[in-house]
């Protein structure tokens, strides 16, 4: 709307004439509020009346009128004080009668004053707003991105702030094999300590670990070369260190997986497709998932009793972290579950079930893999049969016989000294149940060698308990 004709100036050649004083007027009827002020000052009769200031949207003053003939003593203060007008919204004061000949015009002009003024306020601010929006005369409408608010923070605990503090801490991984194809891949991991180690998965870091190359690339854009500080290729868990580290590293804060509850929130964080930095949101949708992945191949398996998630997780984001809703890690995005496929990474994308390597026990790998560059796996002396699978899933068998007709129990091994024998079927692990092989060595996996767990299992037909205490078997063979 233009502000342009909002106050006319009245020519000087025509002064405005002395308006005859008042006679006095009976209470003024209320005035109406701001909004019927506003209507009342664009009706006919009142836009006739012409503002008195020149200033656009200037509120008109009342006409003076004609001072009253001097007394015969000076000394008595001529004039008198002219009357105290009433507050706004204050009561009304009696007013004398005045005669019927001047009722109707005091009335008439009370209310003409009142919308007069109404009028040049709803004037002023109109005009006043209007310079505001329009950046003075002549300015710009147009709103910069550079104009929204430069302080808006995210709120501790938001997704956003979790990324943000996140973030700058998480790596995408490059591998590329030493040999003539150059295989390799893509994915992710995070830093793990200020000395520079990264934590990943296994399989992001295969192709490269004899005679490739690695990179890491922070959210920065910053590249760094890195080296393979150990695997564990049963555990799906690598470590890097990258070299020429940078200073001022900070580690994700690790959080405690046996505490995570169905239903927690989750945060994924990775490189999905090469898409690097990228975050996606989920829950908990299941613990202790039996899950075996790797290429396929019976003996390069990883198993793990894993975190299932519903946050989006595709090729990529393999060795990244899972974080809970303080930003803590609590698992290793390791593999998804494709349709038409087994569990592994495939180039399927995310069908809202993803599997992490819970980070206590990811821990514990990424510790013995800094000390001494191998895994450590706790074992209990008995070859299990990954082939059969009883009654739907009854149980994990001990085979009869290990392979090469080795003795399917070793000799004083964990489990001979716990009374097993081959053939028994082995249904619950520490308390949890057994419905095949690959279940039990996740469940096994889980633990630290020299734990003692009890062991429920079937032989010829009874049910019976007994306690084996974890032996231990360094490297992969």
């Amino acid at each position: 709307m233009s502000t342009e004709n909002e106050g006319t100036q009245v020519p000087e050649s025509r002064p405005t004439p002395s308006a005859p004083a008042a006679p006095p007027t009976p209470p003024a009827p209320p005035v109406a509020p701001p909004a019927q002020a506003e209507s009342q000052a664009e009706t006919p009769a009142e836009k006739q009346i012409e503002p008195q200031a020149g200033t656009p949207g200037a509120a008109p003053t009342q006409a003076p009128a004609p001072a009253p003939a001097p007394a015969a003593d000076a000394g008595a203060g001529w004039p008198p004080a002219p009357p105290v007008a009433p507050a706004w919204g204050a009561p009304q004061q009696p007013v004398p009668e005045a005669p019927a000949r001047g009722r109707g015009g005091g009335l008439i002009a009370a209310v003409l004053v009142a919308a007069l003024v109404a009028g040049g306020i709803g004037g002023g601010v109109g005009y006043w707003a209007a310079n505001q929006r329009d950046g003075g005369p002549g300015g710009s409408t147009t709103i910069s991105a550079g104009d929204s608010p430069s302080s808006f923070k995210r709120d501790p605990g938001t997704v956003a702030a979790v990324a943000a503090k996140a973030l700058p801490s998480v790596v995408t991984i490059s591998a590329k094999s030493g040999g003539r194809e150059g295989e390799g891949g893509t994915g992710t991991g995070f830093v793990y300590d200020r000395e520079g180690h990264i934590v990943t998965n296994n399989h992001v870091v295969a192709s490269a670990a004899n005679g490739g190359t690695l990179s890491a690339t922070f959210s920065n854009g910053k590249t760094y070369a890195a080296e393979v500080v150990g695997r564990a290729q049963g555990y799906d868990v690598a470590v890097l260190k990258l070299k020429n580290a940078p200073s001022g590293l900070t580690p994700i804060p690790l959080g405690d997986s046996d505490k995570v509850a169905v239903g927690d929130s989750t945060i994924a964080i990775g490189a999905p497709f090469g898409l690097s930095n990228t975050v996606t949101t989920g829950i908990i949708s299941a613990k202790n998932r039996p899950v075996a992945s790797g290429d396929g191949s019976g003996g390069k398996n990883s198993y793990m009793s894993a975190l299932q998630t519903d946050a989006s997780i595709n090729p990529g984001n393999s060795g990244g972290p899972l974080l809970d809703a303080s930003g803590a890690v609590i698992g290793i995005n390791s593999a998804i579950q494709s349709a038409g496929s087994g569990f592994g990474q495939s180039q399927a994308g995310s069908i809202g079930l993803g599997f992490a390597i819970p980070v206590n026990q990811a821990r514990n790998v990424a510790e013995q893999l800094i000390k001494t560059g191998k895994p450590v796996y706790p074992v209990i002396g008995a070859t299990v049969n990954m082939q059969d699978q009883l009654d739907g899933g009854a149980g994990a068998v001990i085979a009869e016989e290990g392979s090469g007709g080795t003795p399917a129990i070793s000799p004083d091994g964990p489990a001979a000294k716990a009374g097993l024998k081959g053939g028994d079927t082995i249904v619950a692990f520490g308390g949890r149940p057994i419905d095949n092989g690959r279940t039990l060595i996740g469940e096994i996996w889980t633990h630290q060698p020299g734990d003692k767990v009890e062991i429920t299992y079937k032989r010829d037909g009874k049910t019976s308990t007994t306690t084996v205490v974890l032996g231990e078997r360094t490297g992969d063979s």
